[in-house]
């Protein structure tokens, strides 16, 4: 590779750290949000950022209400959506409907064992997500893993802000050398076939 495809490697590896760091503030205040990590490495095709989730947990905030939970451990809640798509999310903050049905804020139904989790009224959930009514087990929350829930309190991001802003305005520097390098090498090779025309 010349120095023009290091440097432009250099600028796309910048760019995507800075897309990376300004994801994670975007969901500074999302609950259950895990972050995503930028790892940089070297190849023969010049600077490459690969995106990794972080393995770390929010910290644990009361709320107080019986059907808000924080997983304690690893695991995901499976979430349905009201188009029928299910997805996986750590964010705990769900309101019984009505229909006794446990939603996020977005409308999205919690799923258990049996489909979307029915929580009937007088029925309380345990550290192991079972809906127990009168000593009876209704339905388990579907959370995976060996983790357990805490019932009453969520987990909130693990996104360091401070971290986070000080990445993006060193990518946004890394960007701008990088932009300089391939200006100062395109330059002096424009300079050069200048010379060697004129010699001709």
């Amino acid at each position: 590779m010349d120095g023009i495809a290091w440097a432009s490697s250099a600028m796309v590896a910048a760019r995507a750290r800075l897309e990376i760091a300004t994801g994670n503030l975007a969901n500074v205040s999302t609950d259950g949000f895990h972050a995503s990590l930028a790892r940089g490495r070297l190849t023969a095709h010049g600077v490459e950022i690969a995106r990794v989730a972080s393995q770390q947990r929010g910290a644990l905030v009361r709320t107080g209400r019986p059907f808000d939970f924080a997983i304690l451990g690893r695991g995901w809640f499976r979430v349905r959506d009201r188009d029928g798509h299910v997805s996986s999310s750590r964010n705990g903050a769900f309101e019984r409907d009505r229909d006794g049905l446990l939603r996020d804020g977005s409308g999205s139904v919690l799923l258990g064992l049996y489909g979307p989790a029915r929580v009937p009224e007088g029925a309380s959930v345990d550290e192991r997500g079972r809906v127990m009514l009168g000593g009876k087990r209704m339905d388990r929350i579907l959370y995976g893993g060996d983790a357990t829930l805490r019932a009453g309190f969520v987990e909130t991001a693990d996104v360091n802000a401070i971290q986070e802003m000080v990445t993006v305005l060193a990518a946004q520097r890394s960007f701008e050398s990088a932009q300089k390098v391939v200006s100062a090498i395109d330059g002096t090779r424009q300079k050069a076939s200048n010379e060697i025309a004129r010699l001709k």
